[in-house]
C-alpha cells in the first residue's frame, strides 16, 4: 500500500510534471501564434499607408475640384465685368451718335421765332430727348460758374474776368456728357484766369 500510495503520489507528480512541461511549452506556443499575429500587424501598417494614399489622393482630387470651382467663379465674374463694361461702352457710343441732334435742338431753341407752335414742338422734342438720355443714365455737365476740371472739360479759350475766380468756367460752347464716370463728350468751355 505504501507502494501504491507512492505510485499514487508519484502519478500526480508525473501529472504535475507533465503539466509543468506543458506550461513551459505554452509560452512557446503562445509565442508561435504571436508571430503570425505580428504579420497581420505588418499588414495593418501597410493598410494605413494604403489608406493614407487614398486619403492623399482624395485630398488632391478635392483640392483640384476647389481650384476648378474657383477658376470658374473667377471666369464668371470676369465675364460679367466685361459684359457690363461692354454694355457701358456701347451705350456711350450710341448716345454719342445722338449728341449732334441734341446740339441742333439746343441751337434751334436759342433762335428767336415768331411761330409759337414751331417753338413748342422743338421744346417738346428736346424735353423728350433729355428724358430718354436721363433714363439711360446720361448726365450733362459744363455750366457757367463750375470749377474747371481738365478730366471733364476742354478749355478752348481763356479770359481775364474779375467777377469770376481762377479756373472757373466763364462760357460754355458745348455741353459735356457722361455715363457714370465715363465721359462721352468733353465740355467745350471758356475759362477765367
Amino acid at each position: 500500500m505504501s507502494q501504491e500510495t507512492k505510485n499514487t503520489t508519484e502519478q500526480p507528480k508525473d501529472e504535475v510534471v507533465s503539466e509543468q512541461v506543458s506550461e513551459k511549452e505554452l509560452p512557446e506556443q503562445t509565442e508561435a501564434p504571436l508571430e503570425p499575429e505580428s504579420e497581420p500587424v505588418k499588414e495593418e501598417t501597410k493598410q494605413p499607408s494604403e489608406e493614407e494614399k487614398l486619403k492623399d489622393q482624395l485630398a488632391k482630387e478635392h483640392d483640384g475640384y476647389l481650384r476648378l470651382a474657383a477658376e470658374y467663379d473667377n471666369f464668371r465674374k470676369r465675364s460679367q465685368k466685361e459684359k457690363d463694361e461692354l454694355y457701358t461702352v456701347i451705350k456711350a457710343e450710341t448716345v454719342g451718335k445722338f449728341l449732334p441732334v441734341y446740339d441742333n435742338l439746343e441751337r434751334a431753341l436759342a433762335q428767336e421765332t415768331a411761330d409759337e407752335a414751331y417753338k413748342k414742338g422743338v421744346e417738346m422734342t428736346m424735353n423728350q430727348l433729355v428724358k430718354v438720355m436721363e433714363s439711360l443714365g446720361v448726365t450733362s455737365f459744363g455750366e457757367i460758374g463750375e470749377a474747371f476740371d481738365p478730366a471733364r472739360h476742354n478749355a478752348v479759350m481763356h479770359v481775364e474776368q474779375e467777377g469770376l475766380g481762377e479756373n472757373v468756367i466763364a462760357e460754355v460752347f458745348q455741353k459735356g456728357f457722361a455715363i457714370g464716370e465715363k465721359v462721352i463728350r468733353f465740355a467745350m468751355v471758356k475759362v477765367a484766369n
